[in-house]
């Protein structure tokens, strides 16, 4: 195989930037062979995107056993990409899912499982974890230039969605449709990275607002309290109704202090931790020696076809995978742990009680309101 033929599941918002990357040429590993969307409607829009030699599927089995690809990105709603992301796996189709991995971590368990016992590759797209902002402090942290971390604050209100956007679906902002508000959309590539970095908490305590400033029926305002093992805390803040934003990203250790924020990262070093600083210190007031030290970091970068080409890699030269489509659960697992929080006005501890969530979460469903709106494919260029 001289390069990886591909095909998208769903050709949305994103799907359809994977579709004019791909199209472009931007991974040279790969091409894109076929699609599918199964809203016959919109065909005629997705003829006009692809030219007239890709062929256009209504059904993802169809095209699955085509023989046309060796891969699939799964572009669909939340719900159906474990049921997706299985069934290309079944028919011996590498997986590339989008996030979020799926909308509870019980259908998202079952897909991890069956994953293991597959002899294909799968990925998540989580194109936050090649920026090489994040993976200079994933350096600091895992070499222990920050020592024992103790504190992580996230504060992500630079997502702003108006009602317009809520509209442009019928499945969008709904529990029926969608499963969930900016922790299932919007903020997978934070939570992913949050625990990435400074792995996942033992308990979670958050305060979901619902269609705070929207007409909508999912959380678009969070904050969460979390606590980890040994002793360290976190806080994480999202909105979709704040202009304007902010994204930065606070890890404290006993060595040292990081951030990230405008696309710059700034670290204060300690000349000794603060631990051993605190057991020799004699004299009251005081602290450590602290230096500002200046890290070359390359220019930033998050675009989702890094992921795919890693990915193709991965199929032809068994390059290992920056995002293994099993670690997908794990920031599910926070934002399921947060919606589980605030429903039952309590501190959730890690593992969730995932038969709680599921029966609380179809409640939801049971209740959530069918809306008429007409689905709008929008220019999602230029977003995370």
């Amino acid at each position: 195989m001289e390069n990886v033929r591909f095909g998208i599941i769903g050709v949305g918002n994103i799907g359809t930037v994977h579709t004019r990357y791909l199209l472009a040429g931007k991974v040279p590993e790969a091409r894109l062979t076929a699609v599918c969307d199964n809203n016959p409607a919109k065909h005629e829009a997705i003829r006009q995107l692809v030219g007239e030699q890709i062929p256009v599927y209504s059904d993802a089995e169809s095209m699955l056993k085509s023989g046309l690809i060796d891969a699939v990105i799964v572009a669909t709603p939340h719900y159906a990409h474990p049921e997706l992301s299985m069934l290309a796996m079944r028919h011996g189709i590498h997986t590339l899912c989008e996030k979020p991995a799926g909308v509870y971590t019980a259908q998202v368990r079952e897909m991890n499982e069956f994953a293991r016992h597959s002899n294909v590759v799968f990925g998540m797209m989580f194109n936050q974890r090649p920026n090489p902002l994040y993976q200079k402090v994933k350096d600091l942290i895992d070499s222990g230039e920050l020592g024992e971390i103790r504190r992580s604050n996230w504060i992500i209100t630079n997502w702003y969605r108006s009602q317009s956007y809520y509209n442009s679906g019928g499945w969008r902002a709904t529990w029926k449709g969608e499963g969930g508000g900016v922790l299932l959309n919007q903020d997978p590539h934070q939570l992913d990275l949050w625990q990435w970095l400074v792995g996942m908490p033992v308990r979670v305590r958050a305060f979901c607002q619902f269609g705070k400033h929207r007409q909508i029926e999912v959380e678009n305002e969070v904050t969460a309290y979390a606590e980890y093992a040994n002793g360290a805390t976190g806080v994480f803040i999202t909105t979709t109704a704040e202009a304007p934003g902010t994204n930065r990203l606070e890890i404290a250790g006993d060595r040292g202090k990081v951030v990230v924020e405008e696309g710059k990262l700034r670290f204060w070093r300690l000349r000794e931790s603060e631990t051993e600083f605190n057991a020799r210190w004699q004299n009251g007031f005081g602290e450590p020696e602290c230096w500002e030290v200046t890290i070359p970091v390359a220019a930033e970068c998050s675009e989702h076809y890094v992921i795919t080409a890693n990915f193709a890699a991965a199929v032809l030269h068994g390059t290992p995978l920056i995002a293994p489509g099993t670690d997908g659960i794990n920031g599910l697992t926070l934002s399921n742990a947060m919606h589980l929080s605030t429903w039952l006005d309590d501190w959730v501890d890690l593992p969730i009680d995932e038969a709680r969530y599921l029966s609380l979460l179809q409640e939801r469903i049971a209740t959530s309101v069918e809306k008429t709106s007409e689905n709008r494919t929008l220019d999602a260029s230029g977003s995370w």
